[in-house]
C-alpha cells in the first residue's frame, strides 16, 4: 500500500503571516482560519511529494523533540475538516476510528502543542457595507464599521432611538 502524500489546497485562499499564526481566508466560502504554529507547519508542508512520517520529521525537526505520529493524523483531520487540504488522505485503521480527543489523548504531553485551527465565517460584502460608516448616525456600536458610537452634535435630533455617530 502506497504511503498517504497529503496535499495543501493553495486555489482562492489569501495567506497572511502574523506572529507566530498563519491567516488563511477561503474566498470560496467566506471563512477565515487560524491556524497555530503546529497546523501551520503541517499544512505548510503538505506538497503532496512528503509522507506522514516525513512531515512528523519535520515536526520532530522543528520541535527538537519526539512528537507522536498521532499529531500529524490530528493536524491533518482538521486540515480536512476545514477543507485546506487539495487530496483526502485515508487514515490508517489504527486512527481511522479515533475521535480528535482520542488522538489527542494518545499523543500524550505532546499535546501542548496539538494543532489547533480555529475558524469563523466572514461577513459577505454585502452585510459589511450595510454597516454605518464612520461619521453616520447609528443606533449602536453593532451598525458601526469601527464597532464604537461616539455622542456628535451632527446627530443630536435626528429621529431614532440614537443620537450618536460611527466613530
Amino acid at each position: 500500500m502506497n504511503p498517504p502524500l497529503p496535499l495543501a489546497r493553495t486555489e482562492s485562499l489569501i495567506i497572511k503571516e502574523v506572529a507566530d499564526e498563519t491567516l488563511v481566508y477561503d474566498s470560496n466560502n467566506d471563512k477565515a482560519h487560524c491556524l497555530n504554529p503546529t497546523a501551520a507547519l503541517v499544512w505548510k508542508n503538505c506538497d503532496g511529494k512528503r509522507t506522514v512520517a516525513q512531515l512528523r520529521e519535520l515536526m520532530e525537526q522543528e520541535a527538537g523533540a519526539a512528537v507522536p505520529e498521532e499529531m500529524i493524523w490530528l493536524a491533518l483531520d482538521q486540515l480536512e475538516q476545514f477543507s485546506l487540504l487539495e487530496t483526502i488522505v485515508q487514515k490508517p485503521s489504527i486512527f481511522a476510528s479515533m475521535s480528535r480527543r482520542q488522538m489527542v489523548r494518545l499523543a500524550g504531553a505532546a499535546a501542548i502543542t496539538a494543532p489547533v485551527i480555529l475558524s469563523i465565517v466572514a461577513p459577505r460584502a454585502a452585510e459589511a457595507q450595510s454597516k454605518a460608516a464612520p461619521g453616520a448616525c447609528c443606533n449602536g456600536g453593532s451598525q458601526c464599521q469601527s464597532g464604537s458610537c461616539v455622542q456628535t452634535p451632527t446627530c443630536v435630533g435626528i429621529p431614532g432611538p440614537s443620537t450618536k455617530s460611527c466613530a
